[in-house]
């Protein structure tokens, strides 16, 4: 096995054909990382009992209340004009706030929490686990046309475009190749029964919300983009959400 020795600032590198590298350091360079940590050590404690310079306490009211950038009048009078254009501001925001707040029947599903709720206004008529998009990547072989796709629930404001009972879901290619299987030719050979439970929703694209025969698995990430609920909490659902019933995804 061949040796070599490599000189370097501080030390020398010493290296065999074929193993690991290893560093040898002079007595000097580990007199310098000493030097540092000491330096270190004193520029801490200096600071803990000097402080770093900064004080903290409340921001004025005064201050506070003012736009950025802009001293606080000193006046009575423009202090009033300021907090009462202030308070206009507010009323405005608030008055713009409740408008984006959906009515009615909605449905909100939180993707990172696995979790879907079914509101009427502010009330919350459902709070259950489901699941979502696994992220996960699936790329087709060679002995295919290449394809990759990606198993996401995509995020927006959605709306049911229609609902079914005991739903048939028409595999697509990408279920086959994930399964391994060539892809048919015959439409009759794409269709799967029972697998999206009893009821479903489309909301476009081919995502919906549907239920599993795999409940044991909601509350985890494990769709191919779509909402899968359990048995119960899908037979809620559907009683309350109709066609162009907003469904928020996020």
């Amino acid at each position: 096995m061949r040796h070599q020795e490599i000189d370097f600032p501080g030390g020398s590198l010493s290296q065999d054909a074929g193993a690991a590298v290893v560093v040898r350091t002079t007595s000097r360079m580990l007199a310098i990382v000493g030097l540092l940590a000491l330096v270190g050590l004193i520029v801490a404690a200096f600071a803990a009992a000097h402080g770093t310079g900064y004080t903290y306490g409340a921001v004025p009211r005064d201050a506070a209340a003012s736009p950025a950038g802009e001293p606080p009048p000193s006046d009575s009078k423009a202090q009033k004009r300021l907090q009462a254009k202030l308070e206009s501001q507010h009323r405005q925001l608030e008055t713009a706030l409740q408008s984006k707040v959906p009515k009615g029947i909605y449905v909100v599903v939180d993707q990172t929490q696995n979790r879907i709720y079914l509101k009427k206004d502010e009330e919350t008529l459902l709070n259950a686990a489901c699941s979502a998009g696994s992220g996960l990547i699936l790329k087709e072989g060679d002995w295919g046309k290449g394809r990759k796709w990606v198993f996401d629930t995509p995020r927006g404001l959605f709306k049911v475009k229609s609902r079914q009972e005991n739903p048939v879901w028409k595999k697509p290619d990408w279920a086959f190749v994930e399964e391994g299987k060539p892809i048919p030719k015959s439409n009759d050979d794409r269709m799967d029964y029972g697998t999206l439970g009893e009821y479903s929703f489309q909301l476009g694209d081919g995502y919906m919300i549907h239920g599993t025969l795999y409940e044991r698995l909601l509350g985890r990430s494990v769709t191919h983009g779509c909402i899968r609920v359990g048995r119960d909490d899908l037979r809620k659902l559907w009683k309350a959400v109709q066609v162009g019933t907003p469904v928020y995804i996020y």
